[in-house]
């Protein structure tokens, strides 16, 4: 039924778990995009500790609908649909806690594009990749160029877009594009727990971390400089770093547990 489509799933540490399930390729149409669209909401509303988003079946997704673009009768028509999507992938980047995109098999286009708007994107091996809108004869629309570009440097992304190849996930490893490329056996639960050791860590220093790249992402060093020591010394008023430092100085590093406040 369309409402498993997409499930937003908590646990009790303040872990968010994003599924999507659209069978058989995670088409990108427009009941998903409502459906992604209030999941985001609900963690905006309600911010979890980190966000793991995965999804179900053979593929990470097969792409967008096609009979989507069909449906768009003008340009100014298009325009708001092409809004719309890439709204949903800013509003993921802005998320204010670690998200962390898991992608198992074929990954592409819109996939893609919120897999980079992810702070971590992990990959099975037998993962690949690719923004093939060339193929319709359409640019990525929902960030997936610039954000790339940001990872991996603008003549790459400018190859990965115009060849529309699939690339593995080693290779998009060693262009800083995957973060960390993980066995094939077993890698949902790896990826499960690498999302958790995040959400049990200092989450409010996470944040600000996010912050301070927001800023080098804006203005490179110079701005993050005019902000970084404002964001960190915030930090001082949270329970994690008060807490932590005191059970560095009792009991030395690592032992430390944080709360999120």
């Amino acid at each position: 039924m369309a409402a498993q489509q997409v499930r937003l799933e908590r646990d009790a540490v303040g872990l968010a778990l994003l599924t999507v399930d659209a069978p058989p390729l995670n088409l990108y149409t427009a009941e998903l995009q409502d459906l992604l669209d209030a999941a985001v909401e609900d963690l905006e509303r309600r911010p979890a500790r980190a966000l793991l988003i995965r999804f179900e079946g053979r593929v990470v997704s097969g792409g967008v609908d096609v009979g989507l673009f069909a449906a768009q009768q003008t340009s100014a028509q298009a325009k708001a649909l092409l809004d719309q999507m890439l709204e949903l992938t800013d509003r993921v980047a802005a998320l204010p806690f670690p998200t962390v995109f898991a992608a198992h098999g074929l990954c592409l286009t819109w996939a893609f594009e919120v897999a980079v708007a992810c702070d971590i994107v992990l990959a099975a091996r037998r993962a690949t990749f690719g923004l093939v809108e060339k193929v319709v004869g359409l640019t990525p629309t929902m960030g997936g160029t610039q954000r790339l570009a940001a990872r991996a440097g603008v003549g790459r992304a400018k190859e990965f877009v115009m060849t529309g190849e699939r690339y593995d996930a080693a290779t998009l490893e060693r262009w800083g594009v995957v973060n960390r490329v993980l066995p094939d056996e077993g890698f949902d639960d790896a990826a499960l727990a690498f999302t958790q050791a995040l959400a049990a860590g200092p989450t409010v220093a996470h944040a600000a971390t996010k912050r301070v790249l927001a800023h080098f992402e804006s203005g490179g060093v110079a701005e993050a400089n005019e902000h970084v020591t404002s964001i960190a010394a915030e930090l001082f008023d949270t329970e994690d770093l008060r807490g932590a430092v005191r059970s560095f100085l009792a009991d030395g590093p690592g032992k430390a547990t944080f709360s999120g406040r």
